[in-house]
């Protein structure tokens, strides 16, 4: 099974607010687009996965990560994450029958290509699965096979929700990278200490840089 993973952006200006304890408004758009860059990097390197699709508004990353070979959905909607994730899907699946479907969350700067391997290989045991963050609250995949809504419900407590809405939790050991989201200081730490992407790498050194 090959799949379509879906990952929304928002505009850059407007993201990773909860950096600010850590970089400042000047930086966190750069971040965010590093973060971004380096998930669809890892993303399309996976043997598992078809194509990425990015949904967003914001001009610069649509350019940039086309650039690395992922299509752009805009963000028709406008009305929060998962509305923009039940959008990209949908318009997927209209193109052509057979699609997967995954959300994946943009800030996984560590992520690795065989890690997330693994972790897609089980979800297609089901219907619908998800993965929990590092922090044990959240989600940063979500899947969906062939003929099954997506049924997207990040946000606050994502774990719980998704695993109320019938969502099999898949409890997989040796994937750290495909949990490492980030948030705050804290998790760019955590990711660092993985090993990030080159772009991610990039921008964190910009960031020591600004506070020396």
């Amino acid at each position: 099974m090959q799949w379509t993973l879906v990952v929304p952006l928002k505009p850059l200006a407007q993201a990773k607010s909860r950096l600010s304890d850590t970089a400042d408004d000047g930086l966190r758009p750069g971040l965010a687009l590093a973060f971004a860059k380096d998930t669809v990097s890892a993303a399309l390197a996976c043997p598992a996965v078809r194509d990425v699709v990015v949904v967003t508004d914001d001009a610069l990353a649509a350019r940039e990560l086309a650039a690395q070979g992922a299509a752009v959905i805009p963000d028709e909607p406008r009305d929060g994450l998962n509305a923009a994730l039940a959008h990209a899907a949908a318009e997927v699946r209209a193109r052509g029958p057979a699609r997967d479907v995954a959300a994946l969350n943009a800030d996984l700067p560590a992520l690795r290509p065989g890690e997330l391997a693994v972790v897609l290989d089980e979800a297609a045991a089901f219907p619908r699965a998800f993965l929990a963050d590092a922090a044990g609250t959240g989600t940063t995949l979500l899947t969906a096979a062939d003929g099954t809504r997506l049924r997207p419900l990040f946000g606050p407590d994502s774990r719980s929700r998704h695993r109320a809405s019938g969502a099999v939790e898949l409890l997989v050991d040796a994937v750290d990278s495909v949990r490492q989201d980030v948030d705050t200081g804290a998790d760019l730490r955590a990711a660092l200490a993985l090993g990030v992407g080159p772009h991610t790498a990039a921008a964190a050194a910009r960031l020591l840089m600004a506070e020396q």
